[in-house]
């Protein structure tokens, strides 16, 4: 989720319902210094996003004690330590899922972490480096003797990535491992998911990443879903309207011209699959040169399903008010 995990995404998410905690982009530790942290705005959160976890990577146990310290500072309510990233220019520098190749290293990570803060630190990790050397009981069972209140297991192995399906069998073995709470993730996109998840696994809740790119309503559709209730679909100008709602949280937070474009193009790329006209809905506002291109091609494919009163999207000046989280919004 690095990118896509930032405020303005966090509020949104937050403004639809029954999201119970959101999380920060993974943040390495090196970039607490007070030099980077002046360059970067990832330990900047709203009212409206507590309670809210900061992601925290690397492979120095003082360094990441330090980095956990900082964020308790800056208003973390959790700090969530990463054991799971697959991306190359993570695990290249002995961080992300490469510590599940040193659980030496992993634990010094943990107890360093611990013994710096005082509120409750987390662990997220997949379930191996590779098909031979699955470690996820392992992992668990060293993430609870080091103080984690709760762990989260993505049960892919970084050989992995992406491919493939996430082996929820291993989620039920950590549950019965630990005493701890256990959040499942992995291949969570439907209500039906999400209840099969539960009852696979007996997991203590669901961590939803990519998935909510694709669909940002699926929170408040797994709620309402698994209390019996017909979950909501979002009609064409819902999906407008979120846009234009978020459009306007990036400009408060990212004033520079070209920061909100890549955002926008990240999000259209996402939400917008397997509905009718999208790819060439897609490809025209990836390519789009600026964001009032962009923003004229989203109107565009919009334009059919909006009333004449709807407000147009703006590429410029002054942003709409915060948006609020509905009542509830801690429900799952």
């Amino acid at each position: 989720m690095a990118g896509a995990s930032h405020s303005a995404f966090r509020r949104m998410i937050l403004s639809l319902g029954h999201c119970g905690l959101v999380e920060t982009e993974m943040i390495n530790a090196t970039a607490f210094s007070p030099k980077a942290l002046s360059r970067h705005a990832m330990l900047k959160f709203q009212p409206s996003e507590h309670p809210i976890a900061v992601q925290i990577s690397g492979h120095d146990p003082q360094l990441l004690a330090r980095a956990a310290a900082i964020a308790q500072e800056h208003g973390a309510d959790i700090v969530d330590i990463n054991a799971g990233c697959p991306a190359r220019q993570v695990t290249g520098n002995a961080s992300g899922a490469a510590l599940l190749q040193d659980l030496d290293r992993l634990e010094a990570i943990l107890r360093a972490a611990q013994r710096a803060i005082t509120i409750p630190m987390t662990l997220k990790f997949r379930s191996g480096w590779d098909a031979d050397s699955i470690v996820a009981v392992e992992v668990a069972r060293l993430a609870e003797d080091c103080g984690c209140a709760a762990i989260t297991l993505h049960p892919r192995t970084r050989a992995q990535g992406y491919d493939g399906r996430a082996d929820w069998s291993l989620i039920s073995d950590v549950v019965r491992a630990v005493h701890i709470p256990v959040i499942a993730s992995g291949d969570i996109r439907t209500v039906e998911d999400a209840r099969r998840c539960f009852d696979e696994t007996a997991c203590a809740g669901l961590m939803i990443g990519r998935g909510a790119l694709t669909n940002p309503w699926l929170f408040s559709q797994i709620a309402t879903g698994l209390a019996g209730e017909e979950p909501c679909q979002p009609a064409p100008a819902d999906r407008y309207r979120f846009i234009q709602q978020y459009l306007a949280l990036l400009q408060q937070d990212m004033p520079a011209p070209g920061g909100p474009l890549g955002k926008i193009k990240l999000l259209i790329g996402r939400m917008h699959t397997g509905l009718p006209g999208t790819a060439a809905f897609r490809r025209r506002v990836v390519r789009s040169d600026s964001l009032e291109e962009a923003c004229q091609n989203i109107e565009a494919y919009y334009a059919p399903h909006l009333k004449p009163g709807d407000t147009k999207l703006r590429a410029c000046g002054a942003a709409g008010s915060e948006v609020r989280p509905e009542p509830g919004h801690r429900d799952l």
